[in-house]
């Protein structure tokens, strides 16, 4: 914030990550704020109980009252309440104008000092016989209203940054340890290390990320991932910590603790997007600087122009120009862009989208193409066996997809895992052996297999039914050979399915007149048809992992802005060409080092939400810097007083209302901001 309370962006909690469950930093960081507002609301009380007597010894409002309570020394106790008014409840603003001016970076802060030091040095001039009026009404009554104004923009701050209490507060403060002979024992969640396990009864919270080795349940992930349906759990599935278990008893073997867990890396992550500077942001400090260069020249214009030009009195000129001063201070351009990026930051947040690079998401509302990165992003990323081709006699259908599968059991490719699954029952292969980049082979059964791909059957010229083939590969489908004692006997058709959301998404794109491109490593005729099925405009296919970088530079070099839409692992380098990097599917490991922007579900559709959402962003953000800086241009020569040959005229007091009403109503404009469906 450009005004920095207490030049707070100097304290040490904000440099500090040491991260215990993710929640110390946030917790000093919301103590800290919670101290600022006390000592706001502290200092407020104060100078309201004495802005009473100031007001009502305040010879000017005993003649607007048509009063007289003068007596003798009435004015030396009026300096007296005004003092303590100037130094205790001024003591924020001064010290800030000092900061400011060793800073060289004059804002708010400065003019409010200035201001309130005008108004006290004349009062007190005229108290030791200078002529004039005594205007310590106006500096009680700007000093308060300066600290409520204050007060209530640390309340509506620490309100904008909940979001990572709220996070923090997920994790629960015990957990029941399962120990070596079954019994269970109530440990404070820090003592839990990887590989222990813990019981987690119906109703209770996840303390930390692990996998299930007992029991079956149904989870409640919504506040981590923004997706609203319990998800069903079973041996082996993941678990997040913060989530809250449902239905029946869960024992889960920890995985991840402190740091690392995905809640730790959200609240991180969440975190530095609120801290990361916006461009936006940059603008508005680039106006607040400017505004008061306006300020302190127009005032001076202002004092200058009625003492020399008008023949007005030294007071009414003086009054004029703090007026001028007050009216100007860019109090809620410094809040405008703060908290629209806080309750963006806590929207994407919940809804499963986390923003590493507040530029990066900014730039998302301007986007001319997205490239999406077909497997495991537009599709599913999992095979399913679709089809057995059988060339012969020799073996059944079931034969072939034994044959293959037993010898699939040593393989770590997807494919593999798709076979495995279609088969019910396999050998353990005797021997195997990889062919680099064509396939394996090995003996099954006491026979020689080998599972491969089309380029080895076409670089052994072996003879197969091209058109069966070519009509299941026609579709999409990946295809394998199988031969058994060097004889082709068949093939096996797997398909990777395409995501249901990702029709929707790429129809909402092309809505918002996005060009939509596929980035595969897949061959020609599979990339077609996928992207045929969701009507992508470009497709990039066969291409290798070193090669996706110079892809998206091919599409910016059209000129054009572009989003890569990856897994955040293969395709990092493209991510980090990209002018805006989406890692996508992240699930309960968070890709921290991929990608400006995370989503931490597998759903296409979070690209056209984040999308939605930066464009509503950058409305609120243009909304709030025209109310705040508009109105403060506006009100300058009101405050100078160029309508007080009609009788208008904005005193001191009355520029500090409006001033503060102008910052409630751009806090008020940041928290309407809404994810658009």
């Amino acid at each position: 914030m450009n005004h920095e309370h207490h030049n707070h962006e100097d304290h040490n909690h904000d440099k500090k990550h040491n991260q215990d469950h993710g929640g110390h930093e946030g917790h000093s960081h919301h103590e800290h704020h919670k101290m600022m507002v006390q000592d706001f609301k502290f200092r407020f009380w104060w100078v309201l109980a004495l802005t009473i007597p100031i007001m009502a010894l305040s010879p000017m409002i005993q003649d607007f009252l048509g009063v007289d309570w003068r007596f003798t020394g009435d004015s030396w106790i009026l300096a007296t309440l005004s003092t303590v008014v100037y130094f205790f409840g001024g003591w924020p603003f001064l010290t800030g104008l000092i900061d400011e001016l060793k800073k060289k970076q004059p804002g708010m802060m400065t003019l409010i000092g200035l201001a309130i030091s005008i108004a006290y040095i004349y009062s007190t001039a005229v108290v030791f016989g200078f002529e004039g009026d005594l205007l310590y009404w106006e500096l009680s009554t700007l000093v308060g209203i300066m600290l409520l104004g204050h007060w209530i923009e640390m309340r509506s701050v620490m309100s904008a940054s909940s979001a990572l209490e709220e996070l923090a507060a997920l994790i629960p403060g015990e957990a029941h340890r399962v120990n070596e002979d079954g019994s269970t024992e109530d440990v404070p969640v820090e003592e839990l290390q990887q590989g222990d396990k813990v019981l987690i009864k119906p109703g209770e919270k996840v303390p930390a990320d692990g996998l299930v080795v007992k029991g079956e349940s149904s989870v409640n992930e919504a506040m981590l991932t923004g997706e609203s349906k319990p998800v069903s759990k079973e041996k082996d599935d993941e678990v997040i910590g913060g989530s809250v278990n449902e239905k029946g008893s869960l024992t889960i073997q920890i995985s991840k603790t402190g740091d690392d867990s995905f809640l730790s890396q959200v609240i991180s992550l969440v975190r530095e997007a609120q801290e990361s500077k916006s461009r936006t942001q940059d603008l508005a400090n680039r106006a607040a600087f400017w505004l008061t260069i306006v300020a302190i020249t127009a005032g001076l214009i202002t004092f200058g122009a009625w003492i020399f030009f008008t023949g007005q009195s030294f007071d009414f000129a003086m009054n004029r120009t703090v007026a001028v001063m007050v009216i100007t201070c860019p109090h809620a351009l410094g809040l405008a862009i703060p908290l629209v990026v806080s309750r963006s930051t806590s929207i994407a947040a919940t809804n499963g989208f986390l923003i590493r690079n507040r530029s990066a998401f900014e730039q998302a509302r301007n986007l001319d193409s997205i490239i999406f990165d077909k497997t495991g992003t537009l599709t599913e990323g999992t095979f399913t066996v679709t089809n057995i081709l059988n060339f012969g006699d020799d073996h059944s259908d079931e034969e072939v997809l034994k044959y293959a599968a037993s010898l699939e059991k040593n393989s770590e490719h997807p494919l593999a895992k798709g076979i495995l699954e279609k088969a019910d029952e396999t050998w353990e292969p005797d021997e195997f052996n990889s062919i680099t980049g064509k396939g394996i082979e090995g003996k099954v059964n006491g026979k020689s297999v080998k599972v491969v791909s089309p380029g080895y059957i076409r670089e052994q010229e072996m003879e197969y039914p091209a058109a069966e083939v070519e009509k299941v590969s026609s579709q999409g489908k990946t295809v394998v050979f199988v031969i058994i004692e060097d004889k082709l006997t068949g093939a096996i058709a797997l398909g990777d399915q395409i995501r249901e959301s990702s029709k929707n998404a790429i129809d909402e794109l092309h809505k918002m007149g996005i060009e939509c491109i596929m980035l595969t490593g897949d061959n020609q005729q599979t990339a077609d048809y996928v992207a045929g099925e969701l009507g992508i405009d470009q497709v990039f296919a066969e291409v290798l992992p070193d090669e996706k970088a110079d892809k998206v530079k091919e599409v910016q070099g059209q000129g054009k802005l572009v989003a890569m839409t990856g897994d955040g692992v293969n395709d990092a380098p493209a991510l980090a060409q990209a002018d805006v990097g989406i890692a996508i599917g992240a699930g309960s490991d968070v890709a921290v080092e991929t990608g400006d922007i995370v989503l931490v579900k597998d759903n296409p559709q979070d690209v056209t939400a984040l999308i939605k959402l930066s464009k509503s962003t950058y409305r609120k953000m243009v909304q709030n810097l025209w109310w705040a800086s508009g109105y403060n241009i506006g009100a300058i020569p009101l405050a100078a007083g160029v309508l007080f040959a009609w009788g208008i005229i904005l005193s001191p007091a009355v520029g500090a209302i409006l001033m503060s009403l102008s910052t409630v109503i751009v806090a008020i404009n940041a928290r309407f901001l809404k994810l658009e469906n």
